[in-house]
């Protein structure tokens, strides 16, 4: 069975360019954002960890870990962080799992159990290893979304969407589309009127389910 929302993510200790790590240990308080990639030095996987490189203040700012996720080795994880650099104009501060026996991308459900690196593979081999995982500090699965080799992501989008589920889980609001922080939010259902009321202050009853009121974030 897959890795679902909600669910607690495996506490796997794993082999990074900066040593072992065990999954729950390196999350402790904070969100996480775990990015997968299926080979190094590829090209769109490189922009895509140059990106991530550039938001580091970012991250930061939410208190957020990220780590990568790569099914290659610690060397190579090393080698490849130069041309990363050199492509982003920023330092790639965060690890990278080296995860050559596929242990993590088995346990996050991008590989099935059966499979496995054969010799001289190619990105191919390990295509669906494109995948993003939000990670709250309860070590519960958040948001997942998974691309193709082509396409690279949309960091703005992850961005939005992390601002998106913190927001909620502080203030148990949810976020109409294409919502980004500081505009209006719906009040759940679950809440009555008079509890809105109470909680939110003045609210817009577009629908009788669907009320929106100013932001608290």
């Amino acid at each position: 069975m897959g890795l679902r929302i909600n669910d607690t993510i495996p506490d796997l200790t794993v082999e990074t360019d900066q040593g072992s790590i065990s999954l729950h240990d390196f999350i402790g308080d904070s969100w996480a954002i775990l990015f997968s990639h299926p080979k190094d030095f590829t090209p769109v996987c490189t922009t895509e960890f140059g990106a991530v490189a550039q938001l580091a203040d970012e991250w930061e700012k939410r208190g957020t870990k990220v780590i990568g996720v790569s099914v290659d080795g610690v060397e190579d994880h090393k080698k490849w962080k130069g041309d990363i650099e050199t492509v982003s104009g920023a330092t790639a501060g965060f690890p990278i799992i080296a995860d050559i026996g596929l242990e993590v991308s088995k346990a996050f459900d991008m590989l099935p159990a059966e499979a496995y690196l054969p010799d001289g593979r190619t990105p191919a081999d390990s295509a669906t290893v494109r995948s993003v995982f939000i990670i709250g500090p309860d070590k519960q699965l958040k948001l997942s979304m998974t691309y193709p080799m082509t396409v690279g992501r949309n960091f703005g989008e992850i961005v939005r969407a992390l601002d998106a589920l913190q927001a909620t889980s502080k203030h148990g609001i949810a976020t109409p589309a294409n919502w980004v922080a500081g505009e209006d939010v719906i009040i759940p259902p679950s809440v009555s009127d008079a509890d809105a009321k109470e909680k939110f202050g003045d609210f817009d009853a577009v629908l009788p389910y669907l009320r929106k009121t100013k932001s608290p974030v």
